[in-house]
């Protein structure tokens, strides 16, 4: 079941983002998060008037998704960047795309014009996901971060609702 996030899903989705911190370069960030740190991020998006949704199932959580901000200056309000996490022990099972799908058609109620997807690679399958719901690739920026003392790209794709 696809829902809106709460503040009590913090813990969890923190326990799910985590694991990419610590185990993956899919997110550049070097620092768990807490509780406390996704509570902020929650109300932050919240605030701004973007989706913020969970999949749950059983009465546990086993991905999120959410858009925020892509550039900051308002000529850019007309796109939003993605982002989705799920348990990484339940990949592979179509509730990624579920929860994309969802993602896309909130997009659409908002009036949101694009959606920008940006994976760090290599990311097979966070690539097929994007490409199977639509997105075009529109750049891949060389050696752009770097995580694990490797240097690593990251690709741009973009969906026109």
């Amino acid at each position: 079941m696809i829902r809106d996030v709460t503040l009590n899903d913090a813990k969890r989705i923190a326990e799910i983002y985590n694991y990419y911190i610590e185990q993956t370069i899919i997110t550049f960030e070097y620092d768990r998060v807490s509780e406390d740190d996704i509570k902020n991020r929650i109300l932050n998006i919240k605030s701004k008037g973007y989706p913020f949704i969970v999949y749950e199932e059983n009465d546990e959580i086993t991905g999120y998704a959410y858009l925020n901000s892509w550039r900051e200056r308002v000529a850019y309000n007309i796109t939003l960047e993605t982002s989705i996490y799920l348990d990484h022990n339940f990949t592979g099972k179509g509730v990624g795309k579920t929860l994309y799908k969802e993602l896309i058609n909130r997009s659409r109620l908002i009036n949101i014009h694009s959606l920008i997807g940006v994976i760090s690679l290599p990311n097979y399958a966070s690539q097929k996901l994007h490409e199977h719901l639509g997105f075009k690739l529109v750049g891949n920026f060389k050696e752009s971060g770097i995580k694990f003392n490797k240097l690593i790209d990251v690709e741009f794709w973009q969906l026109i609702l």
